[in-house]
């Protein structure tokens, strides 16, 4: 263990038994308490990052101390289930033990060394856990990739990362081999599955061969864990390289008081694992002993995911606000949440009436953060805080985060400009180190002393109203519409059940608001010509009347990811056809 943590634990148990202290002085911190003070005073930036951090050993392997010492309740660590009954539960001590023998096939059987890259493509398997924590242990970077990924999409991810490895599940498998050959740097080909593939090995097999012991790599902080293939507007998806510290540190502080995480909670997170978010509740939940909850999920549907609720002890959950959208069109009073006491949000906007909906229904509030692939949290409501409905919340610290306009320059509140976060002079340590190989996209995030993320304005009161992501603006006669504020107009009409707004060409203002909408059951029927007139003259009510979508489309259903976030990409690419 790194000295200034092994001394940080040994003098908190020594307190805890007594050993220190005086009469007339406060008692100390609880032992768990005062390690995560420890680590959540780095993610705030009031102390200095340490040269030599891994998470897996500095964080997971000291709550198995900690666990062992009895200073946690008996929950696990993680706790997977499927759709069958089936249940897999480890503590920290057995995730160590399961992830030390995961970390000897890496290095044994694949021949990983610290920073070579490795792909996981699984769905939500106990797995991809181990196999994540494994590659931090080996000092491997992990590269998560969505189960729909096509074999074009695999192709370019493992040419572009040169990863030596991937592990994956039967129905990609073939995918993999269809593109292998033309990825040179591809060594190492691991399945989970409990069947054999030729040119594959057998994780599961080689796993319950490994031994458990395991020396962990002494990597340094700022040295690689993850990368992310992010899209943008134009061109291939970048990567998006983050650091042992910037996520294993970067996420102590939010998952304290954003998502209020202690070491008594079970957290549920129903996003796919190829997400970033996969990879925000991990960082978020075991820095502060919190159990991580995984539900196979084999349908994502609002009955399967209120049935879980109501059947185990989840304290804390996080959707995305579509799925929210979905869980409040059905009767809430039938299904009783017992332990929920807790709900975060995140990935889009939320729109007023869907937290108004929740909030009446289960007596509990949407806590809305931002964030992107290249950060951790920006702004956040955290628990405590004044919510202003329709709001991402404040600054979430250590960013300095303003509203800049185009050339960098900070605007006044009230002003629409782009949601910035200051790089200069100090980059924050709990950030995307660079596009790998693309110094270019690297410069033309940053405009003066800021980095650039989406468009926004800042209250007097200092929260900030998201308008949309730079590429989802639409710029209509010169009028700047943001989406979100037309989703929420539309969503407060009896007939939207959920709509999507992008931009669609016109040859006279260049673009104009188009909406794609999902009618309620009582509205099917409608007469949709007098049913488009109706909702466009509620948009002009409820909101300025310029920003009033001038088409409309009724579909049966929006294109969405796999954990339910609306693809408003592919409706602009639609429109663009």
């Amino acid at each position: 263990m790194r000295l200034w943590l092994r001394e940080l634990v040994l003098q908190a148990l020594r307190n805890a038994r007594g050993i220190c202290g005086s009469h007339g002085q406060p008692p100390p911190l609880p032992v768990p308490q005062k390690i995560v003070a420890t680590w959540e005073a780095i993610s705030l930036g009031r102390q200095p990052v340490p040269e030599y951090f891994n998470f897996a050993h500095d964080v997971l392997d000291v709550w198995s101390q900690l666990e062992k010492a009895g200073h946690r309740p008996p929950i696990p660590a993680f706790w997977w289930v499927d759709g069958t009954g089936a249940e897999v539960k480890w503590s920290f001590e057995e995730l160590g033990e399961q992830s030390r023998k995961a970390a000897n096939v890496l290095e044994g059987a694949c021949g990983l060394q610290p920073g070579d890259r490795m792909m996981l493509v699984l769905p939500r398997l106990p797995e991809w856990w181990l196999v994540s924590v494994a590659c931090m242990r080996t000092g491997a970077i992990m590269i998560p990739g969505i189960s729909q990924l096509t074999e074009k999409d695999l192709k370019f991810r493992l040419q572009a990362s040169r990863a030596k490895a991937i592990i994956t599940s039967d129905s990609l498998a073939p995918r993999v081999d269809a593109i292998s050959a033309d990825c040179p740097s591809l060594q190492t080909k691991l399945l989970v599955s409990d069947s054999y593939r030729p040119g594959w090995m057998n994780f599961r097999e080689l796993l319950w061969e490994a031994a458990t012991e395991h020396n962990c790599a002494r990597t340094r902080g700022q040295d690689p864990v993850a990368i992310y293939f992010t899209s943008g507007t134009t061109g291939t998806p970048k990567m998006v390289e983050h650091t042992q510290a910037s996520y294993g540190l970067g996420f102590v502080a939010s998952g304290r008081r954003w998502v209020a995480l202690t070491e008594s909670d079970i957290f549920w997170n129903t996003t796919d694992t190829g997400w970033v978010k996969a990879a925000w509740t991990l960082f978020s939940a075991w820095p502060n002993g919190s159990c991580l909850f995984v539900h196979e999920l084999p349908r994502v549907d609002a009955k399967f995911i209120l049935n879980t609720l109501s059947r185990f002890p989840i304290t804390t959950l996080c959707c995305v606000p579509t799925m929210f959208r979905l869980l409040v069109q059905e009767d809430l009073t039938r299904y009783q949440f017992q332990s929920l006491r807790h709900c975060v949000t995140g990935g889009e906007a939320l729109t007023p009436d869907v937290r108004g909906k929740w909030k009446s229904q289960t007596g509990l509030e949407l806590h809305e953060g931002y964030g992107q692939s290249e950060t951790v949290v920006i702004c956040a409501n955290p628990k405590g805080m004044k919510i202003k409905s329709g709001s991402m919340g404040k600054a979430s610290p250590p960013y300095d985060v303003q509203v800049v306009d185009e050339e960098g320059n900070i605007l006044p509140p009230g002003e629409e400009g782009n949601v910035a976060i200051r790089v200069r002079p100090t980059r924050p340590f709990c950030f995307f180190t660079c596009y790998l190989d693309n110094p270019e996209k690297t410069a033309a995030s940053e405009r003066g002393d800021f980095y650039i993320t989406g468009r926004a304005h800042m209250d007097k009161d200092g929260y900030f109203w998201f308008m949309g992501r730079n590429d989802d603006v639409i710029n209509s006669s010169s009028y700047r519409i943001g989406p979100v504020e037309v989703e929420s107009a539309l969503a407060e009409h009896p007939a939207v059940l959920e709509s999507a707004v992008v931009s669609s060409p016109d040859p006279i203002r260049g673009e104009v608001v188009k909406a794609f909408i999902v009618l309620s059951p009582a509205y099917s029927s409608h007469d949709p010509e007098k049913l488009t007139q109706e909702l466009q003259e509620h948009v002009k009510r409820v909101t300025a009347p310029y920003k009033y979508p001038r088409k409309m489309a009724f579909v049966s259903e929006l294109p969405k990811t796999v954990s339910g976030k609306i693809q408003r990409s592919k409706l602009r690419s639609q429109e663009e056809k």
